[in-house]
């Protein structure tokens, strides 16, 4: 088996909607630079995701220079959106978080509103060092997270998707599978382990960076819908509620957070700490 080592990386400018998978990206305290600053809202204020809105697969967040973003979509023509000056916050809902974020402004909303055809807004987090702490039952007292689900990073790896794959092949809906990466969302995707290994790591370093393995992530819903058509099955669901239930979660892959900042790159070295 090869040393294990860091195959991708993946960004999420805007909450749910696709991203890009470049070739390095900075560790910041609360996730990957350029990752997850932004989410769409409904009218109410609350985050809007794949969940109610399957669609928002099927649009692309582009990350430009200075935080700025280019938003395409089918039918749509691409629109870019400045980050907004600093300025009065509005109160969001990000799960059972109630967090600050800036209002990106008309265009934007609009844009949103005519893809989706429902009440819906982009709002930007200004400040993610301050705004919104993580769980502290898995976090050290000031550590924040971006509009992330709860962390700053999601890891998986290859060896346990081709695992999930394998008994997605023996189930009830065979074909389905076999599944991509995407389904997923994660920002890192490591090579060279074992079948979810994963599972015992307690801290890990990729390049130069550590991490503390927080918790396993639990999935949800989003995870049956195909990011290229926005179609819904029944895989990965059917089968981790058969063979990766953690009490009352189905789980795939780990939640991180980093222990220091640096630049990681494809083809770093991966190392299990502890």
């Amino acid at each position: 088996m090869p040393k294990p080592a860091l195959r991708s990386i993946h960004l999420y400018p805007v909450k749910s909607i696709a991203g890009s998978g470049p070739g390095e990206a900075v560790v910041e305290p609360w996730g990957l630079a350029g990752d997850r600053r932004w989410m769409v809202v409904d009218g109410a204020g609350r985050l809007l995701t794949q969940r109610p809105q399957p669609k928002l697969a099927l649009a692309h967040a582009e990350g430009l220079s200075r935080g700025a973003l280019r938003l395409t979509g089918p039918g749509m023509a691409p629109l870019v959106v400045e980050v907004p000056e600093p300025g009065e916050t509005v109160p969001v809902e990000v799960w059972k978080d109630t967090v600050e974020a800036v209002p990106a402004g008309a265009g934007a909303a609009a844009w949103l509103r005519a893809y989706l055809g429902v009440e819906a807004q982009l709002v930007h987090l200004d400040v993610p060092e301050k705004r919104r702490p993580i769980d502290p039952e898995y976090s050290e007292p000031g550590e924040t997270v971006s509009f992330a689900d709860g962390f700053p990073l999601l890891l998986t790896t290859t060896s346990s998707l081709d695992a999930l794959n394998s008994l997605i092949a023996q189930g009830d809906h065979a074909d389905e599978g076999p599944l991509p990466m995407n389904r997923f969302r994660p920002n890192v995707v490591v090579d060279g382990t074992a079948p979810w290994a994963e599972d015992a790591w307690r801290t890990v370093r990729i390049g130069e960076v550590a991490f503390t393995v927080a918790k396993p992530s639990a999935r949800c819903v989003v995870t049956t819908t195909d990011q290229r058509t926005a179609e819904r099955g029944k895989e990965p669901l059917r089968t981790l509620a058969r063979h990766r239930r953690f009490g009352d979660q189905l789980v795939f892959g780990q939640n991180l957070i980093p222990r220091g900042a640096g630049t990681i790159r494809i083809g770093d070295p991966f190392e299990i700490l502890g």
